[in-house]
C-alpha cells in the first residue's frame, strides 16, 4: 500500500524514461532488475557532453538506506564485487554501468523492486552536481532495460 501512495505522490511516470540531463550530465534508461530481498541493482549509461572530465561520486534513493558504487569481475570461477569511490568520464565521453560490471548496488531496500514500477534516484557528480533521474523495474532476469518494454508488450 504504501508503494502505491508514493507511486500517486509522484504522480505518472513512464517505466522506462530515456534520458535524463542536467547541465553537461545526460543519464540514459537507468533501469534496475526485481528483487525478492534487501539487496538490488541499478544500471545507466553516463554521458559527459562537457569539456572537462567529471566523475560519478556518489547516489541516493529513498528506495533504499545505501546506494554505492561497485564493481563485478569473475577471477577464475570467483565472482569478485567491490566497493568504488568513483566512476570517471572522460570529456564527450561515457561511462557504462552494466550487468557483469560497474553498477550501483543498493542495500537494505525498504521494499521489494517489483518489475513494471519506478523509483526516484539522486545521481551525484563531482562537477555536473546532482541529477535526478527515473529508474524503471525490469523482470529479475533482465540484461537491459529493452527487456522490460518486450515483457511490458507481452502483458497486453
Amino acid at each position: 500500500m504504501r508503494r502505491l501512495v508514493f507511486a500517486l505522490l509522484l504522480g505518472f511516470v513512464p517505466a522506462v524514461v530515456a534520458a535524463q540531463t542536467t547541465g553537461k550530465i545526460r543519464v540514459d534508461t537507468p533501469w534496475a532488475r526485481a528483487s525478492a530481498g534487501t539487496t538490488g541493482a541499478v544500471y545507466f549509461t553516463v554521458h559527459n557532453d562537457g569539456d572537462i572530465p567529471d566523475k560519478l561520486i556518489g547516489a541516493s534513493t529513498p528506495a533504499a538506506r545505501v546506494a554505492d558504487l561497485h564493481t563485478m569481475s569473475m577471477d577464475g570461477n570467483v565472482m569478485r564485487m567491490r566497493a568504488v569511490e568513483e566512476v570517471p568520464i572522460a570529456p564527450h565521453g561515457t561511462a557504462e554501468l552494466k550487468p557483469g560490471g560497474l553498477h550501483l548496488m543498493l542495500t537494505e531496500l525498504r521494499a521489494p523492486l517489483v518489475a513494471g514500477e519506478t523509483f526516484p534516484l539522486v545521481l551525484k557528480f563531482d562537477k555536473g552536481g546532482e541529477v535526478q533521474v527515473t529508474v524503471g523495474v525490469t523482470t529479475a532476469g533482465a540484461m537491459g532495460p529493452a527487456d522490460h518494454m518486450e515483457h511490458m508488450n507481452h502483458q497486453h
